[in-house]
C-alpha cells in the first residue's frame, strides 16, 4: 500500500499537470479567437479589393491582394495548428463535453456536377445493448472532396481489313484522324501541354519532369515539336480571333518586356495585346484579344499591328502610337483615349511617397472621378454618356481648373508639376470620355491580359527565339479569349484540336470560345 505522502504528492502533480494542460488549451484557444477575428478581416479586405476596379486602392491591388492571401493563408493554418495542440493538450477529442469547439468556416456545398462515391460503414447487426434485432431508421452522410491521380491511357483504335468473297477487293475504314500528323499525342494530352504552357506558363522542362515522375517519358523536344504542330493547326481560329478584335469601334492597348535568348546573352523583347471588351458600354459583341511578338519597342511595331484599323484606341502615352493619331493616316485616323489611371498613378506615387499635399489633394479629386463613373460601368454607350455629361464633366472641368492653377504657381522642374503636366498637356485626350459612351476611364483591360506574361516571366526566364515569342504571342490569343468568355481553355482547346481538320472551313466560326460555349449549353439543355 502506498504512503499518504506519496500519494498525496501524485495528486498535486496530477492537478499541477491537467492546470497547465488547460491554461495551455485556453490560451491557444485564444490565440485561435483572435487568430479567427483576423482571418475574418483580411477575407473582407480581400473581397474589396477584388471588387474595386478604380480608385484609391487600383494602383495596389492585384500586390497588396496577394500579400494578403498569402497572410491569410499563414493565419488560417496557424489557428488550425494552435486548435490541434490545443485539443491534444487538453486530451480531449473535440467533441467531447468540456472543451470549446473551435469555430469553422462556413461550409459551402460541394460542386453537384462532381460524381458521387458511395461507401457504406458496416453496421452492426444486433443491438449492442440487448441483442435484439435492428430497423433502418435513416441515414447520415458525410461528404468528403477527394482526387483521384491523373491516369494515363493508350487508345488502341482497330481498323479491321475484310475482303470481298466475290470480288476479292479488300476493305477497310480510313485511318483515324490524329491533332498532329504521324503524331501519338491525343487532344486532351495536347490541350493539356498547352493550357499549363501558356495558360499557367510553366516551362516544358518542367512539364517533362513532372510526366516522368508519373512514369511517362516526353522529352522537351518532343513536347516542343507537339507545341509547334499544334501552333500550325490553330491557326486559322487564330486568325479569327484577330479579324473580330480588328473590327471593334474602340480597342485598349499595351505592351510589356519579355526576354529573349540571343547569343550569349538575352534581349528584351516586347509582348503587345490589344484587347476587345464592350462589356462596360453594355455592347453585344464577345470580348477577346490579340497578342503580337516584337524584337523591340519602336512605334512601327504597333502601325503595322494597327495598319488596317480606324477607331479609338485606348493607350497610355507611348510616343510609339503618336503616328496612328495622325490626321492624314490611312485608312482613317485612330482618335486617342488616354488611361486616367496611367495619370492618376504618378500622382498616388508623390501623395504616399513624397507625402506631397498637392498630389493628395489631386488624388482625391481624381478618385470622386472613379467613383462617379464605377457607379455606371455597364450601362449602355447613350446611359452613361449622358449620365457622364450631367455628372461627371463638372467634376472634371473643376479638376483640370484647379490643376492649371497650381501648376502656374510652381517651378517647371517641381516633381508634382511634372504628373501634373502629364495629364495637362494631354487632356483633350484625357476628357475624350465625356464626348462618347463607348470609351473608359482605364487602359486596365489591357493591363490585365499582359499580366499572366509578367508573372510568367519568372517562371520561363526567357523566350527560346523569335520565332518563340511569336508562337507565345498567337497562343496567348486562344487562352486569353477562351478565359474572357468564361470558357476553360483546356477543355476548349482539347475539343477544338480534335474537330478542327474535319471542320468545313465555312463553319469554322462555329469553334471560336464564345460560339463553342453557347454550343455546349444549347446541347446540355436540351440532353436535360
Amino acid at each position: 500500500m502506498p504512503e499518504p505522502s506519496s500519494t498525496a504528492d501524485d495528486i498535486a502533480a496530477l492537478r499541477a499537470a491537467l492546470a497547465a494542460a488547460e491554461l495551455a488549451r485556453q490560451e491557444a484557444e485564444a490565440r485561435a479567437t483572435g487568430a479567427e477575428a483576423m482571418v475574418a478581416h483580411l477575407k473582407l479586405l480581400i473581397a474589396k479589393l477584388k471588387h474595386d476596379r478604380f480608385g484609391a486602392s487600383s494602383e495596389r491591388s492585384r500586390k497588396l491582394i496577394d500579400q494578403l492571401e498569402l497572410e491569410l493563408g499563414e493565419l488560417v493554418a496557424a489557428a488550425s495548428e494552435d486548435a490541434a495542440r490545443a485539443e491534444t493538450a487538453a486530451g480531449k477529442d473535440r467533441s467531447s463535453a468540456g472543451a470549446t469547439p473551435r469555430r469553422q468556416p462556413a461550409r459551402v456545398p460541394l460542386p453537384e456536377h462532381l460524381p458521387r462515391e458511395r461507401v457504406v460503414i458496416p453496421a452492426p447487426t444486433a443491438c449492442p445493448c440487448c441483442g435484439g434485432k435492428l430497423s433502418k431508421l435513416g441515414e447520415d452522410i458525410t461528404e468528403t472532396l477527394e482526387v483521384v491521380p491523373r491516369q494515363w491511357r493508350v487508345i488502341q483504335t482497330v481498323r479491321e481489313r475484310f475482303s470481298c468473297r466475290s470480288c476479292e477487293t479488300i476493305t477497310q475504314p480510313p485511318a483515324p484522324f490524329h491533332p498532329i500528323a504521324r503524331g501519338r499525342a491525343g487532344p486532351q494530352l495536347l490541350a493539356m501541354i498547352l493550357e499549363a504552357k501558356f495558360g499557367q506558363h510553366l516551362p516544358l522542362n518542367r512539364l517533362s519532369e513532372t510526366y516522368a515522375r508519373e512514369g511517362i517519358e516526353l522529352s522537351v523536344s518532343t513536347i516542343a515539336d507537339w507545341v509547334g504542330a499544334c501552333t500550325a493547326t490553330l491557326a486559322p481560329l487564330t486568325a479569327l480571333i484577330d479579324a473580330h478584335v480588328l473590327a471593334a469601334g474602340r480597342l485598349h492597348g499595351d505592351d510589356t518586356t519579355v526576354p529573349v535568348l540571343a547569343r550569349g546573352r538575352t534581349i528584351t523583347g516586347r509582348v503587345w495585346t490589344y484587347v476587345r471588351d464592350d462589356r462596360p458600354f453594355a455592347g453585344p459583341a464577345p470580348p477577346a484579344a490579340m497578342f503580337r511578338y516584337s524584337r523591340d519597342r519602336t512605334g512601327e511595331h504597333p502601325q503595322r499591328h494597327l495598319a488596317g484599323y480606324a477607331g479609338i484606341l485606348q493607350a497610355d502615352a507611348y510616343a510609339g502610337f503618336n503616328e496612328l493619331y495622325a490626321a492624314n493616316r490611312k485608312p482613317g485616323s485612330i482618335t486617342e483615349a488616354a488611361c486616367w489611371a496611367h495619370g492618376r498613378r504618378k500622382l498616388f506615387k508623390l501623395a504616399e511617397v513624397a507625402r506631397a499635399p498637392l498630389a493628395a489633394e489631386a488624388v482625391r479629386r481624381i478618385d470622386a472621378i472613379f467613383a462617379a463613373e464605377r457607379a455606371i460601368n455597364g450601362l449602355p454607350a447613350e446611359q452613361r454618356l449622358a449620365i457622364r455629361q450631367a455628372q461627371i464633366a463638372p467634376l472634371v472641368a473643376e479638376l483640370e481648373t484647379w490643376m492649371r492653377e497650381q501648376r502656374a504657381r510652381m517651378s517647371r522642374h517641381a516633381e508634382v508639376g511634372k504628373a501634373m503636366d502629364y495629364m495637362l498637356t494631354r487632356w483633350d485626350a484625357f476628357s475624350r470620355f465625356l464626348t462618347d459612351g463607348r470609351i473608359c476611364l482605364t487602359n486596365n483591360a489591357a493591363e490585365r491580359e499582359l499580366r499572366g506574361v509578367a508573372l510568367g516571366r519568372k517562371a520561363w526566364m526567357f523566350a527560346g527565339s523569335d520565332r518563340g515569342g511569336e508562337r507565345a504571342a498567337a497562343m496567348y490569343s486562344l487562352v486569353a479569349t477562351a478565359k474572357l468568355n468564361d470558357v476553360d481553355p483546356r477543355a476548349w482547346l482539347a475539343d477544338v484540336l480534335a474537330r478542327i481538320a474535319d471542320h468545313p472551313a465555312s463553319r469554322l466560326h462555329e469553334l471560336l470560345p464564345w460560339h463553342w460555349k453557347a454550343a455546349r449549353t444549347t446541347k446540355t439543355a436540351d440532353a436535360a
